[in-house]
């Protein structure tokens, strides 16, 4: 009896002294969520006694919600607060690192980049992961920034077309060697900057009147065959694109062209794997021609 008082009695104290008897433990990985709520609480406090500061850029400025979660994008990037004022934009919704940071991001990782060439036409840059060997090449050019139309959607082409160049080649080749090192957060600013974006609306249609509920279906219209999508074999058209890239090798062997990878990309937009077989066997001729 007296065995079994103890623990009876323990318990009654426990209550008296107003500490709960049984502790409820957080399911798995919970403790850690808990954590960041604390934190994405702190981060608002924060950002509404920032939101109407020069600190705060312009796309975040008056947004306590958005800068708060500018913030929050910014620690898991390793960046201190204020750091991330002037590192990251929201545009249209998107948070996005600027060019600057997002190179300063992926070199504080070890990767390394470099701007090889760079001027109001066309821009250069190569990057490789920290411990590789083999670097990675990236070209821009005006000429492929207006085929996508954003020289004409974002004035900053106009006014600082260098810049943007880089902007974007930046942004292709930390995707390209470090994107596990962006977070989530893989386009830089300046490529979303006059993006085109598009809305679906929904538009309602009228009621029907009771006559048009209540008539007959119309007789089904005759409708011609449908024809049957033509069938593409991907090998051959794998084989076809082999036989382009081929040819290419060997004007690039004939006069003695080592950057012709790059000499595509400067013509086409697009990389030699990503060309169509008749897009390189088109610039072949046209360089066969002016050779000549």
């Amino acid at each position: 009896m007296s065995e079994l008082a103890v623990p009876e009695q323990q318990a009654v104290a426990a209550r008296n002294d107003n500490t709960p008897v049984i502790q409820q433990e957080l399911p798995a990985g919970a403790t850690s969520l808990v954590e960041w709520a604390q934190q994405a609480e702190v981060a608002y406090q924060m950002a509404h006694k920032l939101a109407a500061t020069s600190f705060v850029p312009a796309s975040l400025r008056g947004k306590p919600g958005d800068i708060a979660a500018a913030l929050l994008a910014g620690q898991e990037l390793g960046l201190k607060p204020m750091a991330t004022l002037k590192s990251i934009d929201v545009i249209k919704g998107t948070p996005a690192l600027r060019a600057h940071a997002m190179r300063g991001v992926v070199q504080n990782k070890g990767h390394e980049i470099e701007l090889v060439e760079s001027d109001d036409q066309h821009c250069v840059m190569r990057g490789r992961r920290a411990g590789a060997e083999k670097w990675q090449t990236v070209v821009w050019t005006y000429q492929r920034a207006e085929r996508l139309g954003v020289t004409k959607t974002n004035s900053e082409y106009q006014k600082q077309p260098g810049t943007m160049l880089v902007a974007r080649a930046t942004g292709d080749l930390c995707r390209l060697i470090a994107s596990d090192a962006l977070h989530g957060m893989p386009y830089a600013a300046e490529e979303l900057i006059g993006t085109t974006e598009i809305r679906v609306e929904q538009v309602q249609a009228p009621p029907l009147s009771v006559a048009e509920l209540t008539a007959a279906p119309a007789p089904a219209a005759q409708q011609a065959p449908v024809a049957e999508p033509e069938y593409v074999d991907p090998a051959a058209d794998d084989a076809e694109h082999a036989a382009a890239v081929a040819e290419l090798r060997t004007f690039a062997a004939e006069y003695d062209a080592p950057d012709i990878d790059q000499d595509v990309f400067r013509e086409l937009g697009v990389s030699v794997e990503d060309a169509t077989a008749q897009a390189l066997r088109d610039l072949v001729a046209k360089w066969r021609t002016a050779a000549a």
